[in-house]
């Protein structure tokens, strides 16, 4: 039965050429504070440039309850593509989610808790530069 379990979740599926593990889903879990204007966003699993627009629905749908409403979004235990990073950086900076996601392009104050792993690759260069 054990193995029948371990070949199952290293079963995997092609998809536009690359490889990817069956059991990757994206667990996202919200907790909002209305009374302090604060949303949290903790996503688990894996982020790709494609999973990230949930992430975006559900900022969104949390930004939407209350105006002025600060949401961080927690990414610290999922393993997150350099690009979707990036993508999330973005819109921390801009304040606001892409157009095809939010076409009123309402503000959006987003803080991004980014993993551990992708921290340290950001501060790799300037470690050795140095």
């Amino acid at each position: 039965m054990q193995t029948a379990i371990s070949k199952k979740l290293q079963r995997r599926s092609q998809c536009r050429g690359r490889l990817y593990n069956l059991n990757s889903k994206l667990n996202i879990v919200v907790r909002v504070d209305l009374d302090h204007a604060r949303a949290q966003v903790i996503a688990k699993g894996h982020v790709t440039v494609h999973s990230v627009n949930a992430l975006y629905v559900v900022v969104k749908r949390a930004n939407s309850l209350r105006e002025g409403l600060g949401v961080e979004l927690d990414i610290s235990h999922a393993r997150v593509d350099q690009e979707a990073l990036e993508m999330l950086h973005a819109s921390s900076e801009t304040h606001h989610l892409p157009a095809k996601i939010d076409p009123q392009q309402a503000p959006c104050t987003i803080s991004v808790l980014a993993p551990r792993t992708a921290a340290r690759r950001a501060h790799a260069p300037a470690l050795i530069a140095a």
